[in-house]
């Protein structure tokens, strides 16, 4: 894991799907010679995507833009899916427009298509690339059934703001798990092959650091220094292109004064010229027509020749390049050769996928019905779930721990908006996604527990101040043996555009976890958000946390599973959770100050009301067994540049029960030409340990793996003292030393 992490993160592989662009080979021929045939409105045709409608009856075309594919005006459509729906216009594509070229579907496919699986926040916290490999696999596998052929996934912006709602679609806040976890996705949506018709066309979004903006506002101002975008925000993009990604996709946001949509720094200089992206870049939603309002551009005409210039290829949903590209080259404003090589991107990925070969080589009805909500796809959702689980807290209430359930508990009182629900068990995002196929908590613990009687009540919900149902909930808490409260947000509460300034538990369910936590009965939490929230009252108060997220269809199952201990929680966070708003942003990796907190000493860098850590820290995450960690150990207290470092430590699973732990490697670098975090992860490995077993864990250290953009912005490992550090969190570790000669 080590070697190949190292790569993909700093881009020494190139396994690409999207092929070299080569005039003589057989792709190169075809499309040149197609290239040759076409007018300037049917190449900016290709260069248009437009969106599809739902109603009552069904998935509905706008009758304009029917006519603009029958012109050739437009040569994609998005939000289309379903068989019978993407064959109708596959085939009116094909019989009645003058070239004949097949349309391009596209999908919102996040973290699964009819059968949803974890959000992506949920599922990085299982550590765990191959399931997460194959939570895209097969969601590319069903919504490929489903006749798409692309996917606006993998969304691979770092965050360390948890008021940005986005962080649900993310891997959290390290650019090395992050990037990691972005050529996981990618590789799984892809597969070996793009014209496998069981597969999908990746796009890594959004590009660049659309995470960091100010404020955690969505679509908001990013300014950073040209370092921390290259140490902390490329990587994870970086990533994704070098495991094969077919296309990108251009955010909203500014970064340094210029909307990444007309960013040529961005989209040329870096993407295509440094990392060598061949294939095709498409824009967010109408992010052409919004540099107009970014004040970057003085109108729609200006803002097209701005975006194309720079480099994007194809404009969603914003018309501009049909309205005004055509009057742009005639005035030679931009050359036809752009527009050209922006259409040979399109017709590329379009012959990679297989389309000029068998335009309906993804709509097959038998494979959609035989792939839609499998019991493949159940049980790798159930699988997922569980994975990924965070216990946060598990202390004993009147001398015995709550969790997992013991065989004395009768009754139980499963109270909270989120215990019988089903919509916002899928999260944000969430696709096609079948409502009516999802385990609720309340179904999924009457099935793992029936000889308990387990009473529910929702007590209030995830919004608004309806108190109607307070009552109902104590009377249920104040006679059960153990009380289960599944809190937290909604779908739409997190998400795109669904910032929050205040993290804490919407509506009044605070005050009701309060009162129930009064009756003096054990209480465990079931938390369930696309964020980290601020939950400092409750993790003072109460005995047991598991944050589950939005888990996706088989949610409450896999809860459920967690909750009796037929699986053991083993996630471990990949966001850390903030006391309160007022210390965002918080994360593991901050440099250190000049004036470093000293508690003894007023004048260093803390605040006067919490502590500078977290609540709970970035690769936190607690088990039903215990590990010890002993014999950190190097094989030398120094490293040449040219030379490997071992670094071991021994596991031990000091529990009764069997577990399994995320062992984390960190390093310090304690003086460079430009100030260091005080922690960066370098590697990782999980193990399952049966009660008393032992196991040495190996890591290799080598001089790339310490590499930094230095004073001169080279990319070195600069001589002298680092910290090794490994354990259990980026909180809790052993730590050794060497030197780097």
């Amino acid at each position: 894991m080590r070697f190949a992490a190292l790569a993909i993160v700093f881009g020494y592989l190139f396994t690409g799907c999207a092929k070299q662009d080569d005039a003589n080979s057989t792709r190169g021929k075809f499309v040149k010679s197609l290239l040759s045939k076409m007018t300037m409105e049917e190449k900016i045709g290709q260069m248009t995507l437009y969106t599809s409608g739902w109603d009552v009856t069904g998935p509905v075309l706008n009758e304009n833009y029917r006519k603009d594919i029958l012109a050739g005006r437009c040569g994609n459509i998005f939000n289309a899916h379903t068989v019978t729906y993407n064959r109708e216009l596959q085939k009116f594509a094909m019989e009645n427009t003058r070239l004949k070229i097949p349309l391009l579907f596209g999908y919102d496919v996040i973290h699964g298509y009819k059968t949803i699986f974890p959000v992506p926040l949920a599922e990085s916290c299982s550590w765990d690339l191959a399931l997460i490999e194959k939570s895209a696999q097969l969601a590319a596998k069903e919504a490929a059934s489903a006749g798409l052929n692309w996917t606006f996934a993998p969304m691979v912006d770092i965050s360390r703001d948890p008021r940005w709602g986005r962080v649900a679609e993310g891997a959290g806040e390290d650019p090395y798990l992050g990037s990691l976890i972005a050529a996981s996705r990618t590789r799984g949506f892809q597969g070996a092959s793009l014209d496998d018709p069981l597969t999908l066309a990746a796009c890594v979004k959004h590009f660049a650091a659309y995470g960091a903006a100010e404020g955690g506002r969505d679509y908001g101002t990013v300014d950073m220094s040209e370092r921390s975008l290259r140490e902390v925000y490329l990587p994870t993009y970086h990533a994704a292109v070098n495991a094969g990604a077919a296309t990108v996709m251009s955010s909203f946001n500014e970064v340094s004064g210029v909307p990444a949509t007309g960013n040529r720094f961005l989209l040329t200089k870096i993407l295509r010229e440094e990392w060598g992206f061949k294939g095709m870049v498409v824009t967010d939603y109408t992010s052409i027509n919004e540099m107009v309002k970014h004040g970057y551009a003085a109108d729609e005409k200006q803002a097209g020749e701005q975006a194309v210039s720079a480099g994007v290829d194809m404009d969603m949903q914003g018309a501009v390049y049909q309205n005004f590209l055509i009057k742009s080259v005639k005035e030679g404003k931009i050359p036809e050769s752009v527009i050209d090589q922006s259409v040979v991107r399109v017709l590329n990925l379009k012959y990679d996928l297989g389309l000029f070969e068998d335009p309906y080589r993804y709509l097959n009805n038998q494979r959609e019905k035989e792939n839609t909500l499998s019991e493949e796809m159940l049980a790798h959702s159930l699988e997922i779930g569980r994975k990924s689980i965070v216990l946060l807290k598990n202390e004993p209430f009147n001398g015995v721990k709550i969790l997992p359930i013991s065989p004395e508990v009768h009754k139980i009182a499963l109270i909270g908006p989120l215990a019988d629900n089903r919509v916002d068990m899928m999260g944000t995002w969430h696709a096609a996604g079948d409502e009516t196929r999802v385990v609720t908590v309340l179904e999924g613990l009457r099935k793992a527990l029936p000889q308990c009687q387990i009473n529910f009540a929702a007590g209030c919900e995830t919004s608004g101040e309806n108190r109607s149902g307070l009552d109902e909930a104590i009377r249920l808490a104040s006679g059960s043996d153990l009380v289960i409260l599944a809190l937290g947000e909604n779908y739409v509460q997190s998400g795109e555009a669904a910032s929050r300034s205040i993290l804490g538990l919407p509506g009044v369910q605070q005050e009701m976890l309060e009162k129930l936590s009064a009756c003096g009965k054990p209480v465990a939490v079931l938390l369930m958000a696309g964020r980290p929230l601020v939950i400092r009252w409750m993790a003072n108060h109460v005995p047991a946390i598991l944050n589950t997220s939005h888990l996706g269809t088989m949610a409450g199952e896999a809860i459920a599973d967690v909750l009796t201990g037929k699986s053991n929680p083993s996630g471990k966070l990949t966001m850390s959770f903030p006391r309160d708003e007022g210390q965002i942003p918080v994360y593991y990796s901050m440099k250190n100050t000049g004036r470093p907190l000293d508690p003894a000493n007023k004048y260093t860098s803390k605040y006067l009301d919490v502590p500078n850590e977290p609540l709970y820290p970035f690769g936190y995450g607690l088990s039903y067994t215990s590990f010890g960690y002993s014999e950190l150990k190097l094989s030398s207290d120094h490293l040449s540049m040219k030379d490997s470092l071992l670094v071991s430590v021994q596991i031990k699973n000091i529990g009764q029960m069997a577990g399994e732990e995320i062992v984390q490697l960190y390093i310090r670098d304690l003086v460079g030409s430009v100030t260091r975090p005080v922690k960066e992860l370098k590697g990782f490995q999980k193990l399952m340990l049966q009660p008393g077993e032992s196991k040495e864990v190996k890591f290799i250290l080598r001089a790339d793996d310490l590499r930094f953009y230095t004073s001169n912005m080279t990319f070195a490992a600069e001589p002298g003292l680092f910290r090794v550090m490994a354990g259990t969190s980026s909180m809790q570790y052993l730590e050794a030393g060497f030197e780097l000669k």
